[in-house]
């Protein structure tokens, strides 16, 4: 019966805690989101792309957001909760069901693992997966959204390799005396045309050009030709969105593999242009150090708000030690940030954060056990 209250006790605080972090997360989650998908919105007014992909782009970011909270919100939710339950005289409701502190502190590290590992799930696997997503969808898109970025008057340079000048637009598909340039490395490509007619749908996309010139340029080599209509193909264009791959949007059993055979074996057989060489291992220590080893802070974090169980909220030092407490969980978290620029600069930041966690934990765990025991023989 008494084990089964236990298990009662500590259902309700993990609940209580898990309703509370799930609920902040996302509320704040959402709140970012919204102001990111804001900024977003030059990907539609300037870069061309589509509502379509501007939905999906945004919406694939909602991982990364979730990902950069998830450290300071866990930390707030475990200080939030055991204060609630402090000042409520909830956790005096263990202590007489037979849980000593100890006991009550090795079940909260233990919860703690749970959000560990989601929090791996977010950094290992779905941040990267959701981040390489938008990328591609941004790599295949074409200019979805063509018509509203041409403009009277106006050079529109929107489109990469491709100017486009407009002297007057009748409606969305009809223009008249426009000039187009098509840098293609070496070429260059001039054509003027007296009127033109935008087709943009699923099946082509082109302007259709009447009564103009074509002026081709190419290694100073210059010839030109008069035509009454032709068709200037702009599916093969794209936007000028970055679209190369980043070390943050690649799998980490990809990176790993770089980073061991590559950088430790020195492996050359790894070696590859765009994804593994020698510029790229300052991103990629950083990288791991974001994915591998910053989630072992976490049980860190729970360590650390565990010190609130050494005095009681009758203590006159109480509210003094929550300050303390709840600044030095803040002073964690913000080390994570530096630190993880400092795995960058070199590979002995990058192999002593690979140890400092674990060392950190058990210096902390024994401070704590030394405390709670010296207080309870004062008491």
């Amino acid at each position: 019966m008494i084990e089964f209250n236990k298990k009662l006790i500590f259902r309700k605080f993990f609940l209580d805690n898990t309703y509370f972090f799930l609920s902040t997360i996302l509320t704040l989650g959402i709140i970012v989101w919204v102001i990111q998908a804001v900024n977003f919105l030059d990907f539609v007014t300037e870069d061309g792309h589509g509502l379509e992909v501007y939905f999906k782009y945004s919406l694939l970011n909602f991982p990364k957001i979730i990902s950069r909270l998830f450290p300071l919100i866990f930390f707030i939710s475990i200080f939030y909760t055991l204060n609630k339950f402090e000042d409520n005289n909830e956790l005096k409701i263990f202590w007489i069901n037979g849980i000593n502190k100890i006991n009550f502190v090795k079940n909260l590290v233990f919860y703690s693992f749970f959000s560990l590992i989601l929090f791996y799930f977010f950094t290992s696997f779905l941040v990267p997966w959701s981040q390489n997503k938008s990328r591609i969808f941004l790599k295949d898109s074409n200019i979805d959204f063509f018509p509203s970025l041409i403009s009277e008057k106006k050079f529109i340079d929107t489109v990469d390799k491709l100017t486009i000048y407009i002297e007057k637009k009748i409606d969305k598909e009809n223009y008249e005396n426009i000039f187009l340039k098509d840098t293609d490395n070496e070429k260059i490509k001039f054509i003027y045309a007296s009127k033109g007619k935008l087709i943009n749908n699923e099946n082509e996309r082109n302007l259709k050009l009447f009564d103009g010139k074509i002026i081709n340029v190419n290694n100073e080599k210059i010839t030109s030709f008069d035509f009454e209509t032709t068709n200037f193909d702009l599916g093969k264009y794209l936007t000028k969105s970055i679209t190369d791959f980043k070390i943050q949007e690649r799998k980490t059993s990809d990176i790993l593999n770089c980073y061991v055979n590559y950088f430790i074996l020195g492996n050359q057989s790894y070696y590859e242009t765009t994804q593994c060489n020698d510029p790229a291992i300052k991103e990629m220590q950083k990288e791991l150090f974001n994915r591998l080893i910053k989630p072992l802070f976490i049980p860190i974090l729970t360590l650390s708000l565990c010190f609130l169980l050494i005095i009681p909220k009758e203590n006159v030092r109480y509210k003094l030690s929550r300050v303390l407490i709840f600044s030095i969980g803040l002073i964690i978290i913000i080390f994570l940030e530096i630190f993880s620029n400092m795995t960058s600069r070199n590979f002995f930041y990058f192999k002593f954060s690979i140890g400092i966690p674990f060392l950190i934990f058990f210096i902390l765990y024994f401070f704590l056990y030394l405390k709670i025991n010296t207080f309870r023989k004062e008491l």
